[in-house]
């Protein structure tokens, strides 16, 4: 038996039953009153932030924002006018706990187009000293968050899937905090993912469009002086050669006037050595330390070893602490498009995860990432892969699990296409020219965000684009790979493509250190019915080797849906399913030149109104080609692949 993803655990949130009556309530709120004495919310509805951490790596003195949240509906866009980030009484709000996805368990197709939403927390500091700040820390909001504390804006933030901060400027060191978050989760042409129509004018996409605070939210405490960021680049230039450490703070002076900040670090008992830095009042800079480290134990799937990294900074009467883990490997590339991981040869396989659950959406709770993980070790998976930046969290696991993890931000197929969208207007094409930038800077912040872990194998910097890139999306790969090799050349380069007979060469994918292949053969038809028959696939792996010699070529996504029983040789059954991985997985096992296959994918999740995903008998809006169920309940190919997986050694 394998464990079920799916937990009784206790949460209450809005049902889908509940937005009318949300909604009536709403327009019924009247403006809140902004000046006169506020009468103090029940003691019942505040708390303290309690002294734990979903995510161990990080800044000391976070506090998880966990307990009883508030919830309303605004689809009408009426909250801001009627003062809900000022409202003193819960008329109209519904508890809930956060993480949420508020239309978790809606699949309506408004569900998917997305709506707005307001999220409030009351509460009380857990120290209240006069020297202390305090920053709101957010680990995913889809999409628009705008932040109020006590009535007054104090920040917003675009994205999702990735952390950002907010000052808590105005915060009360010894009274009740009215913490108000709306979200805004409509998205548009030029959003990381992008909103799309279907042909049909209903609402499309990679995934469904889960509406919330995805991720958990931390109170942080910061006395005078805050280390913001800390980024450790172990550098080891073959498997027996000394390792270099360069370690990076970002050290952050809160106190008034300029201060001398002194930083020190340690990794795993061995001296970190930084200079002082001199930091303005409401300023930051940047401190390097390096450290050199003869035969450091290396990490690589079945001896994941793991180095502790603490850095500390002091300075005008403060102090701050950052802990965070490391792993010594090498990564590279031979001339022959061969990875070495720790100079020897590899062969990964493993299966791609989405954050879904049919009770929690996109907001999973740490007990269902523990489970996703656990389902990739049962499988013996040692790499997996995420259309966007997985949890922190699930990247700590695979850290430890010894499973790396191909790291991919949300730039899918052709949404950055200006060249070829004719139909769109100049809005439209603005909004697409910002989404190559957004691109970039959301690359350099994932490299920043989670280049300390381990796990991860490659960046990768789009999905399945157009098989013929124009001159802007091709200077957009250029800027993206000089981006990763100048932060990151510990790493691997990538872009995640189509492969069929005739999909055209393109040079500039030459400057990839890796190419992830989207192959399925034998069950898509592909252009022009090119892929219908599974035997194309060998000569398609062939000409794409023929293509790219010298790049590493990984198969990211293969697969087929299945929901039902049947013969072996009808589209979306368990047995059609068995029978296809197996023969794919049969010729990437033959073929020298594919360095890793990742089946697409471990679990059933919700894509779109009337999915099909080519299954004569689909089960729309959810994609079936899990190895999973939505449910949590293995399908026959899980056994077949475990067997299969846990048969090949990952490195040679």
């Amino acid at each position: 038996m394998f464990p079920t993803l799916l937990l009784a655990l206790p949460s209450i949130r809005v049902t889908r039953l509940a937005v009318p009556a949300l909604v009536a309530i709403a327009a019924a709120v009247a403006p809140a009153a902004t000046s006169g004495q506020v009468p103090p919310p029940p003691q019942d509805q505040v708390s303290v932030p309690s002294p734990r951490t979903i995510i161990q790596d990080g800044q000391t003195g976070r506090f998880l924002m966990d307990g009883t949240w508030y919830f309303r509906r605004d689809d009408a866009n009426q909250g801001l006018g009627a003062g809900f980030q000022r409202q003193t009484t819960l008329d109209g709000w519904s508890p809930v706990t956060v993480p949420n996805a508020w239309n978790a368990g809606d699949l309506s197709d408004q569900s998917d187009r997305g709506g707005i939403g307001w999220y409030r927390k009351d509460f009380t500091v857990p120290a209240s000293g006069k020297n202390l700040d305090w920053i709101l820390r957010f680990e995913s909001v889809n999409y628009r968050a705008t932040v109020f504390l006590n009535g007054r804006k104090i920040g917003s933030h675009e994205g999702v899937y990735l952390p950002f901060e907010v000052k808590a400027k105005n915060v009360s060191r010894t009274g009740v905090n009215r913490l108000v978050i709306r979200v805004d989760s409509v998205r548009h042409s030029g959003d990381l993912p992008a909103g799309v129509l279907q042909t049909d004018g209903r609402p499309g996409g990679g995934w469904w469009d889960y509406g919330g605070i995805l991720r958990e939210v931390y109170l942080r405490r910061v006395n005078r002086v805050d280390i913001s960021k800390l980024y450790v680049k172990p550098i080891v230039p073959c498997a027996r050669c000394a390792a270099r450490l360069v370690a990076t703070a970002t050290v952050a002076n809160h106190a008034r006037g300029k201060k001398t900040v002194r930083v020190h670090g340690s990794v795993g008992g061995k001296g970190l050595r930084f200079k002082s830095v001199k930091v303005p009042a409401g300023r930051t800079k940047s401190v390097t330390a390096t450290a050199r480290f003869r035969h450091p134990q290396l990490w690589q799937p079945g001896s994941p070893t793991l180095y502790g990294v603490r850095v500390t900074a002091s300075g005008g009467g403060g102090s701050a602490e950052y802990d965070t883990h490391i792993g010594f490997r090498s990564i590279r590339v031979t001339k022959h498009g061969l990875v070495l991981l720790n100079g020897h040869r590899i062969e990964l396989r493993g299966a791609s995860m989405q954050e879904d659950s049919p009770d929690h959406g996109a907001a999973l709770t740490p007990e269902q990432l523990d489970q996703n993980v656990g389902l990739l070790k049962q499988l013996g998976a040692n790499i997996t892969r995420g259309q966007y930046p997985l949890h922190p969290h699930t990247l700590e696991m695979l850290d430890q699990a010894g499973i790396m993890d191909w790291q991919q931000i949300p730039f899918n197929r052709a949404r950055f296409n200006i060249g070829g969208a004719d139909t769109l207007d100049d809005i439209g094409r603005a909004q697409l020219r910002r989404a190559r930038r957004k691109a970039l800077s959301y690359l350099h912040d994932t490299i920043v965000s989670d280049g300390n872990h381990a796990s991860v194998i490659a960046w990768s910097t789009a999905n399945e684009p157009p098989p013929r890139p124009t001159s802007a999306e091709l200077g957009y790969y250029r800027d993206a790979i000089r981006m990763i090799h100048s932060m990151d050349p510990t790493r691997l380069a990538a872009v995640d493509i189509q492969s069929y007979p005739t999909v055209p060469q393109v040079l500039t994918y030459k400057r990839f250190d890796a190419i992830g292949l989207t192959n399925y053969s034998g069950w898509y038809a592909g252009p022009g019915g090119t892929v219908g028959d599974r035997t194309v696939l060998r000569p398609t792996l062939n000409l794409m080797h023929a293509y790219y010699p010298h790049q590493a070529l990984f198969v990211t996504e293969f697969g087929a849906e299945a929901n039902r029983d049947g013969p072996i040789d009808e589209k979306g059954t368990f047995e059609f399913q068995q029978a296809l991985l197996g023969y794919h997985l049969d010729i990437y096992d033959r073929t020298p030149f594919i360095n890793g296959a990742i089946i697409w994918i471990l679990r059933d999740f919700n894509v779109q109104p009337g999915w099909d995903g080519g299954n004569p008998r689909s089960s729309p809006p959810t994609l079936k080609k899990g190895l999973v169920d939505e449910n949590g309940n293995p399908k026959p190919s899980f056994g077949d692949i475990a067997r299969r997986f846990h048969a090949t050694p990952p490195l040679r």
